[in-house]
């Protein structure tokens, strides 16, 4: 990877990756997200994600959404518990034009009122298709449980009576407390220098100088392990088991990235898909989970079944999870799983918006952006005592879990 950084006189952080690729991402990865919101202001991370299009002091909300899309780009966004997301895929020419944008989204928006009313009832009905999916509802619940009291402990779409309430005010007071230099990351992909590039962010966001509001962010307390079965009716039981596991920046993290392609990862020959489907039947659908925050993270397992099967399937887990946290893995056995998973990162990084979402959260919690090959490297020197360590974090006096049926 050719990977060039460079850092903005008011503080702000630049990465490009320079590729041969004809179509070029850039965004801004800022160090915001749910865990931000104060109480009685749930869901404010993810409203200003979606109304920070909807006008700037320069454009109409309509001038922003023609203003990628007229030369086949796309403009978007999305928001996790830590972080927003902001960016742009577009024909590679075209990037002075995507730079300008972001930079007045970013700086200059404005949250007309009538389009925060609009757009309200588009949040409210994500929301509720959420809900109304239990798959996927399961997950946030789950998570509200495991991090109870405390600021991550909340849905990041937010809660209705919260939503109807924000204003305006709310939004720029957000916007201008953490959409600021130090705590965002500029990324960006494609064939042009990186001389170029950083020139047009010099020039669209050199001009921004509003310092980081203070935060308080806390880690999460530990939380008893609780066993929750909740009726709603469905033919299928719905679950996730797991249990907190540590942060980015923890010794373990490639052993934990690796545990869980083991147990639950894409491949049809997974632990948990291998016992819980096609050795018993029991399930529809299992996989895992693994979010790693700055102070703290977590693994899930999800599995869909009948009813009738969910008590055998925990057990099947804790067995599985217990007999790798206490028998280390054969040598031979071990590098079959490091060779599959490293195959995997090789086929994703073939994506171009895969790589640009890695920059950006690479420099932004990592402050550098491992290649691949590092990533692999680190994967191969994960050894079968390091597995077995973090597959303690799921024993079973450890796992939580939480049934929709």
């Amino acid at each position: 990877m050719n990977i060039h950084y460079h850092t903005l006189g008011n503080g702000l952080r630049l990465v490009h990756v320079r590729t041969e690729n004809q179509v070029a991402w850039c965004g801004l990865a800022i160090n915001a997200g749910s865990r931000d919101e104060q109480e009685g202001h749930y869901g404010l991370a993810h409203f200003v994600e979606h109304t920070i299009f909807k006008g700037t002091t320069h454009r109409r909300a309509w001038h922003i959404l023609n203003r990628m899309e007229r030369v086949g780009g796309e403009l978007n966004a999305y928001t996790t518990k830590e972080g927003t997301m902001i960016y742009s895929v577009f024909p590679h020419q075209h990037l002075a034009r995507a730079v300008d944008l972001l930079a007045d989204l970013v700086q200059w928006s404005i949250f007309p009122q009538e389009e925060l009313d609009r757009e309200l009832d588009v949040v409210l009905e994500e929301a509720a298709s959420y809900r109304d999916t239990p798959s996927d509802a399961v997950y946030d619940d789950f998570e509200d449980l495991l991090l109870a009291g405390s600021e991550l402990g909340h849905n990041i779409l937010g809660r209705e009576e919260d939503l109807k309430c924000l204003t305006r005010e709310d939004c720029l007071r957000y916007l201008k407390a953490l959409y600021v230099p130090t705590n965002m990351v500029f990324f960006s992909t494609g064939p042009e220098p990186a001389e170029r590039v950083f020139h047009l962010a010099e020039r669209s966001l050199g001009g921004m100088s509003h310092a980081l509001a203070p935060r308080h962010r806390r880690v999460p307390a530990e939380v008893a392990p609780f066993r929750q079965v909740i009726k709603i009716g469905t033919h299928q039981a719905h679950t996730i088991v797991g249990a907190r596991v540590p942060s980015l920046d923890n010794p373990l993290r490639f052993a934990l990235m690796l545990l869980n392609n083991i147990l639950g990862g894409p491949g049809m020959n997974s632990l948990l898909n291998v016992e819980l489907r096609e050795r018993r039947g029991y399930v529809y659908t299992v996989e895992s989970t693994l979010t790693m925050l700055s102070d703290c993270g977590w693994l899930e397992i999800y599995l869909g079944c009948d009813p009738d099967d969910v008590r055998s399937s925990l057990r099947v887990i804790e067995r599985i999870t217990g007999r790798l946290s206490q028998e280390l893995l054969p040598e031979r056995r071990l590098e079959a799983y490091k060779k599959q998973y490293c195959g995997q990162l090789v086929v994703a990084a073939d994506s171009t918006e895969f790589m640009a979402m890695r920059a950006g959260r690479g420099m932004l919690y990592h402050g550098s952006v491992a290649t691949i090959d590092e990533t692999i490297a680190r994967i191969h020197s994960v050894s079968a005592d390091e597995i077995a360590r973090a597959a303690a974090y799921l024993s079973s006096d450890r796992l939580s879990s939480l049934t929709f049926q």
